[in-house]
């Protein structure tokens, strides 16, 4: 099939090389401009485009694809089918309209559960046992349109970024087979009444609150790591907790309950795994406390 590709971060990368593998013509990948980052603010282009380039396909990074001008531009590649996955623009109907066969999207959830930006996120901090990948046929509303096909996975006590790869790859095979059955497959409409909403992660959810209780902060914990990763402070340095265990353990939220930096909640008490001070590596908890010794009684914030 000619198929026009559109997709930005890493996610996005696994569905771009399976649909070069499984041998569809890509007739050009569409992806967000590059950002400035880094200490230097270089331009850096997408985990995309770089991919992109790499296969020897056209890249395109329009800052809006709304202008008459720019849906011309891609009406004129005549596609078969638009595969779409973490692009980050709003595609406009006259865009859906275009290919032959629409806009088919890898979404990381299992639809109608957990629409939005943040799907994988969301689905960790709720304590959902499971998540997964719809293939959804697009249209206009917020990830609204009939699923084709799903897959499903346990979350268990993985972590966002864990989920994040699994789920890249689900992404990437399910969509090959969409494809595949494109002509068979009874298109299953989403039932609104069940639909949550993914709000994009707001850095200062990230601040542990260690009133709440311990098994909602372990979550948050996975939920945040490795980004934007949960912190607190410590001596008024900022500490990321990237995982962390639930443990037995009273005291008042915040508490240091001993030398193993066990940390009491507003019930239980978490042990926290792998820690990252500004500016280091992220490291166990052994090697933390090494460098950062913290003793019993000591509050964090």
């Amino acid at each position: 099939m000619r198929i026009i590709f559109m997709g930005t971060p890493d996610f996005a990368v696994p569905t771009l090389d399976a649909l070069v593998e499984a041998g569809h013509d890509v007739v050009a990948a569409y992806t967000q401009p590059p950002r400035r980052a880094g200490r230097g603010k270089q331009e850096r282009p997408s985990p995309v485009h770089v991919r992109a380039e790499a296969l020897g396909i056209g890249v395109r990074h329009p800052v809006s694809l709304k202008s008459a001008e720019e849906q011309q531009r891609l009406a004129a590649l005549e596609a078969d089918i638009a595969v779409v996955a973490a692009y980050g623009l709003l595609l406009p109907q006259a865009v859906l309209d275009a290919p032959k066969h629409g806009c088919l999207n890898v979404h990381g959830s299992l639809l109608p559960r957990w629409r939005g930006a943040a799907p994988i996120h969301r689905a960790v901090q709720a304590g959902d046992k499971d998540t997964g990948i719809a293939i959804m046929q697009m249209e206009a509303g917020l990830d609204t349109g009939p699923m084709l096909l799903k897959s499903a996975t346990p979350i268990a006590r993985k972590t966002t970024g864990e989920l994040h790869d699994e789920l890249a790859a689900i992404g990437a095979d399910l969509m090959v087979e969409t494809l595949e059955r494109l002509g068979e497959l009874e298109p299953e409409v989403q039932d609104d009444a069940l639909a949550t909403y993914a709000p994009k992660i707001d850095k200062a959810e990230a601040r542990l609150d260690f009133s709440k209780p311990a098994e909602v902060l372990e979550r948050e914990v996975r939920a945040f790591s490795p980004f934007p990763g949960s912190w607190f402070e410590l001596g008024g340095e900022r500490v990321k907790l990237l995982m962390a265990e639930l443990v037995e353990g009273d005291g008042a939220p915040g508490e240091v309950l001993d030398d193993d930096i066990t940390i009491a909640c507003g019930s239980g008490a978490l042990r926290p795994v792998t820690l990252q001070r500004a500016g280091k590596p992220a490291m166990g908890r052994e090697d933390f406390l090494r460098g950062r010794p913290v003793t019993a009684g000591t509050m964090l914030d």
